[in-house]
This record gives structure tokens, C-alpha cells and sequence, in this order.
């Protein structure tokens, strides 16, 4: 799903997915603000490590 993020080329705000298309331009773009994705990653990563973290909890209990 597109997130709204900044394009550098542009100087605009536009819908760009995380492989960097943009739906606003119909292409590919290349110099663009891809945090809101490596914030979603991350945080998708740091949950991945609590649940791994409390299921190895219970297994020594």
C-alpha cells in the first residue's frame, strides 16, 4: 500500500510505494523519503525479537 511520502525530485509530497513507485507520476522514483517505511520495517523487526524473547522465556519456565 503507497504511503504518502516526500519526493526529492519533485519538491512534492506524493503516493509512493516501498519500491519507490509513484502512483502520483506513474513511474519509478529515486530520490524520495523512504522513513515511514524503515520505521514500519523496524518496527515490525522489534516485534519479531519480543515475541522470540517471551517464547523463550516460557520454554525455561
Amino acid at each position: 500500500m503507497p504511503k504518502w511520502c516526500f519526493n526529492y525530485e519533485s519538491g512534492e509530497y506524493e503516493y509512493i510505494d516501498r519500491n519507490g513507485f509513484s502512483i502520483d507520476r506513474g513511474e519509478y522514483v529515486y530520490n524520495w523519503d523512504d522513513s515511514e517505511y524503515r520505521r514500519e520495517e523496524r518496527e515490525r523487526e522489534e516485534e519479531k525479537e519480543e515475541e522470540k524473547r517471551r517464547r523463550d522465556e516460557n520454554n525455561l519456565l
